[in-house]
């Protein structure tokens, strides 16, 4: 900074308010500064900075690995939300650091957070680690978890109306006449498992309708599509189905369509996350949104009141269906 300073002809606490891109230097100074900087081969050592400051400017997006087949994971939505994590991190000048799977303690947190490589974390789902979470917000680390809202939640998390989804699922069903209905999922998963529950309550007073389930131990498509294969050739054929997912339903209706049951002719069916591709598969795919476009910026909101040391509530969607061709 002191050759920066001496070769722009401004002071030394000027050259460090450019390099911070503090409010207080005109635009005409920083660009005067940065030119001579960048002229003169130099540039900020940002590890070096974070060491000085209070903050690494990093936060960490921990995906659910363990909900997909050998860790592969290949659903859309989940790289939508992403992006949309993405873009509102860039527009705080924070850096994403997509941490490996091996995130599977309290303590591998609490290292992360410690060593300064991130202030903060955002876990894309919930999955199986309902335990882990409940511990990790006992270790006042900041972290807010996209998945299911609950009364009972001991930690911030932003999500859809899991059991609103459900529920219009199984009203649209009850609307058209059907009558054996198949859920398909695994509801260990708390999103899941809100899904499920509000099909079985839209069901609640009806005659003769019976809810069938093709439990899913993994998200991915290959056994999603197997399983399906399977249940189409052993079970009772279904008229209405409800998938988990956009993806699942994909899955669900080509193993359905080589065994000649067709939707829309022989089942209705609602996937779940309107991801872009739902739209123009064959045919288009009813289904439940998430609106991924404003989940990643509250997601960012609301970790980084925690980071400021605020108190962050959790916070619930808007969830509507998307009637399309299915």
């Amino acid at each position: 900074m002191d050759d920066i300073a001496r070769l722009a002809n401004v002071s030394k606490p000027t050259v460090s308010r450019v390099l911070n891109d503090s409010p207080l230097v005109s635009a005409k100074t920083r660009d005067h500064v940065l030119q001579i900087a960048r002229a003169n081969g130099y540039a900020v050592n940002r590890n070096a900075q974070r060491l000085r400051q209070a903050r690494a400017h990093s936060i960490a997006v921990v995906l659910d690995f363990g909900s997909h087949r050998s860790g592969a994971i290949g659903d859309p939505f989940v790289f939508e939300l992403l992006a949309g994590i993405s873009e509102a991190l860039s527009v705080r000048r924070q850096d994403l650091l997509l941490s490996p799977p091996g995130l599977v303690e309290v303590a591998d947190f609490v290292d992360l957070y410690r060593s300064r490589a991130a202030d903060g974390f955002i876990l894309l789902g919930q999955g199986a680690r309902g335990a882990l979470l409940r511990d990790l917000a006992r270790a006042a680390i900041p972290f807010v978890v996209w998945g299911a809202v609950e009364p009972n939640t001991p930690y911030c998390a932003v999500g859809s109306d899991n059991l609103l989804g459900g529920r219009l699922a199984g009203e649209r069903f009850r609307a058209m006449g059907k009558r054996r209905w198949l859920f398909v999922g695994n509801t260990d998963h708390p999103e899941i498992a809100l899904r499920a529950a509000g099909l079985r309550a839209a069901a609640e007073g009806a005659d003769g309708i019976v809810i069938d389930e093709l439990r899913l131990d993994s998200m991915a498509y290959s056994l999603t599509y197997e399983r399906a294969v399977h249940h189409i050739a052993h079970h009772p054929r279904p008229d209405a189905v409800f998938t988990f997912s956009d993806t699942a339903a994909m899955a669900v209706i080509s193993a359905f369509r080589e065994a000649g049951h067709l939707t829309p002719d022989d089942y209705a069916l609602v996937g779940y996350n309107n991801i872009p591709p739902s739209a123009h598969f064959t045919p288009a795919i009813t289904t439940i949104e998430q609106q991924t476009d404003i989940a990643g910026a509250i997601l960012v909101e609301k970790l980084m009141q925690m980071v400021d040391r605020a108190t962050a509530r959790s916070a619930v969607l808007p969830t509507r269906m998307i009637v399309r061709e299915t």
